[in-house]
């Protein structure tokens, strides 16, 4: 199954992203930019583990949009996020804080 997320605000630039559920990754349509991910506590969460741009296509967005991807899946889902990747915990969510409202607790992690 492949669903397809392109953010609203700028849908027509935006360069749509691909959910390959049985791969579980969410990733570019020429399939050279994703990010990877494990659900965990019976498919509550979803632990995202890494996020790769290649070096050509570095700085254009990419990460970000498979970001948003994600965290609209994991939300329209119920679900709460566990940002394991560094460019998630780092870079996306201190430049978005309108997404920590999906992480999840430090206590609830702790449980899983």
């Amino acid at each position: 199954m492949a669903t397809t997320w392109a953010t609203p605000a700028a849908a027509a630039e935006a360069p749509k992203i691909v959910w390959k559920q049985n791969n579980s990754r969410f990733e570019t349509e020429d399939k050279e930019a994703y990010l990877e991910y494990v659900l965990r506590n019976d498919g509550k969460v979803m632990d995202i583990l890494h996020t790769y741009v290649p070096r050509s296509k570095r700085g254009l967005g990419l990460a970000s949009h498979l970001c948003v991807a994600a965290f609209n899946h994991a939300k329209s889902h119920s679900m709460s996020v566990i940002p394991s990747c560094s460019y998630v915990s780092d870079t996306f969510l201190p430049r978005n804080e309108s997404w920590n409202s999906v992480v999840f607790s430090e206590d609830i992690k702790s449980n899983i």
